[in-house]
């Protein structure tokens, strides 16, 4: 059997952390449905600045859409949605077998706002509204200024993927806020079933402390944090409160793992993958990545839900001088300060793409 049938049938959803115009068009994006079972794909400004910078594939729609669009960033909108539009068609057949669990599309606010609340909620609401599609999740960020942006968006019935996460402590906070979304339909006697994903980034961990640990613990930390924090999921969906949301009518959160392609050329290049396979779960690849576990992948065992283990192994972290709170505070704002660049990369692209059309015309 395929490694990624496999991983799929053992009840994780494999997503593409990757969309081109090009890989809608080729028809790669349906080969990676049907031959790597890919039930669904994420965004963001890095994956966008590629795909617009390194292709004329976009070409025609700027020069076409540069006049009537408000602003850089509107104009970037016109052709993200676009895609991601043809997309979430493609991954329809999955959101109608699954009644919408799987078969999504994750479209990003501009990194800017992830300190601005209520310029969040507006975003999210624009989008949502401007691509049309029942399965394309608004990417809001964890931060302490988003999570009441996405008690919000909830609320306001928005499908929302809270990106950058780093810890069990911020994934119980965006948990919360959704919640409290889900709990307010339901006083609100509106239907509660708004969909959502919360992603905890995982190699990153490692890349930070790379070189400052000892050799014994290299490449554990970001696969312990990820364990801890499934430890916190399953007690949130066994929890007396989501229980009582389920019992009317509402979805968990599924928990989702971002960032897990191999960052150290020395270590495997299905590390994350083969670590974190976990039913109910959602694990993001980059195309090599995929291409790997489909290739060699192999997966052992489910990771198990005790933290035993990873507490050990987080203790041993401490004992090397890594303070894991701290350093997820840090890497969330890095994470936000990257999206940050990359969006004023995107923006200095479509700009600059667009000046030279214009000069050519």
């Amino acid at each position: 059997m395929n490694p990624t049938k496999k991983i799929h049938d053992l009840g994780q959803s494999l997503w593409l952390d990757n969309i081109t115009r090009d890989l809608v068009n080729s028809g790669t994006l349906q080969r990676y449905i049907d031959e790597f079972s890919v039930t669904g794909l994420t965004s963001n400004p890095t994956i966008f600045d590629h795909a617009i910078r390194n292709s004329t594939d976009y070409d025609n729609d700027i020069s076409q859409d540069a006049a009537g669009a408000k602003s850089r960033e509107d104009l970037f909108f016109n052709l993200a949605v676009t895609d991601l539009a043809r997309a979430a068609d493609l991954f329809r057949p999955v959101y109608d077998r699954t009644d919408g669990v799987d078969g999504w599309v994750s479209l990003e606010v501009s990194p800017s706002l992830a300190y601005d609340t209520e310029a969040s909620l507006a975003a999210a609401r624009d989008l949502h509204g401007r691509a049309g599609k029942p399965n394309l999740f608004i990417k809001i960020p964890g931060t302490a200024e988003g999570l009441p942006a996405i008690e919000a968006a909830i609320f306001a019935g928005i499908p929302i993927n809270v990106t950058l996460l780093f810890s069990r402590e911020q994934y119980v906070a965006a948990a919360e806020a959704y919640l409290r979304g889900v709990e307010r339909r339901i006083e609100a006697g509106l239907n509660p079933a708004v969909a959502s994903v919360a992603s905890l980034f995982v190699s990153r961990w490692d890349v930070a402390v790379a070189g400052k640990i000892p050799a014994e613990l290299t490449n554990r930390l970001g696969i312990a944090i990820a364990q801890r924090t499934y430890k916190a999921y399953d007690e949130v969906l066994a929890s007396e409160r989501f229980r009582r949301v389920a019992n009317s009518g509402g979805r968990a959160q599924r928990l989702l793992w971002a960032s897990t392609g191999t960052k150290d050329p020395k270590a495997s290049d299905i590390l994350y993958v083969k670590a974190l396979a976990a039913p109910f779960t959602i694990n993001t690849l980059p195309d090599n990545t995929l291409k790997a576990v489909a290739d060699h992948g192999e997966v052992d065992e489910i990771l198990r839900r005790d933290s035993g283990e990873c507490e050990k192994i987080l203790a041993a972290f401490a004992k090397a001088g890594v303070d894991a709170d701290a350093l997820a505070a840090r890497l969330q704002q890095e994470g936000a300060a990257s999206f940050v660049k990359s969006w004023n990369d995107l923006m200095a692209c479509v700009e600059s793409k667009s000046a030279a059309i214009r000069k050519a015309s």
